[in-house]
């Protein structure tokens, strides 16, 4: 009678989790990767997306020199090489194969964010790919093909404005823009709940919001930085041309005479 009284108890259903419980210690190796690729989405690879879209892309707006300039400041910085190796390449390469490793293993079941919706878990997935597609396709572009950006920085607007003035590659600009921006401002949102920052239902609705917004401002700075590619007269991206910019004739006219040339 025990058993059948026992058979027949209704069953309590468990209560929804809401939010996102953060990452919890014991959980080896994959804890640690998990954590590890968790803070290199924010620091080093987000700050890098962070200085390069509100930064120095953003002084594309004001001009070719300005933009020469904010290029020659990058490119001078002490040991330069290594910044960018451990800094930037090492980093994305780890942040994009970890996390692809995670989403092709299905991990992070979408169960676990009821309330933000599967499409931003999905958005969160496919704008990481995009993100590292074209992350690989322009470093590789402005970096290593054709005039060297780190020797001829004056030719470092013309250089991306020849690739944004052809439709295609300028769409392409747009999406990988997007992406990024995107997969960095949700995962702000994703680091602060894993790590406990922000915790519980209605605060990590709210900083959902600010990260939001964060994305917005990500994205329309980086939409003002393409049209002023597009929208300025083109520039010469070959050094030693003679339409390179006003600013580097005067330096160069002065450096040799003494003088500006009139």
């Amino acid at each position: 009678m025990a058993s059948v009284a026992s058979s027949t108890a209704p069953v309590v259903a468990k209560k929804a989790v809401h939010g996102v419980a953060p990452l919890r210690a014991g959980k080896g190796v994959s804890f640690v990767l998990r954590r590890l690729h968790s803070l290199s989405g924010i620091v080093p690879v987000g700050a890098f997306l962070f200085e390069h879209i509100l930064i120095s892309n953003s002084t594309a707006i004001t001009g070719p020199d300005a933009y020469a300039r904010q290029v020659s400041f990058l490119a001078n910085l002490p040991l330069v090489f290594f910044l960018e190796l451990f800094g930037i390449w090492l980093p994305i390469a780890f942040h994009a194969l970890y996390g692809f490793y995670i989403w092709f293993r299905g991990d992070g079941n979408t169960m676990e964010y009821p309330w933000t919706g599967n499409w931003m878990y999905t958005a969160q997935r496919w704008t990481g790919g995009i993100a590292f597609v074209y992350i690989l396709w322009h470093t590789w572009t402005m970096r290593f093909t054709g005039v060297d950006l780190h020797a001829f920085p004056n030719a470092s607007f013309g250089k991306v404005q020849a690739e944004v003035l052809q439709t295609p590659l300028f769409i392409f600009y747009l999406v990988g823009l997007i992406a990024a921006s995107w997969h960095f401002a949700y995962g702000i949102w994703l680091f602060s709940a894993k790590w406990g920052i922000v915790s519980g239902e209605k605060a990590q609705k709210r900083f959902l919001a600010v990260c939001l917004v964060f994305f917005f401002v990500l994205t329309g700075a980086g939409l003002a930085s393409l049209a002023s590619f597009r929208s300025r007269q083109q520039q010469p991206y070959e050094p030693g041309t003679a339409m390179e910019s006003t600013q580097a004739t005067v330096t160069q006219a002065t450096a040799t005479h003494g003088k500006p040339v009139k």
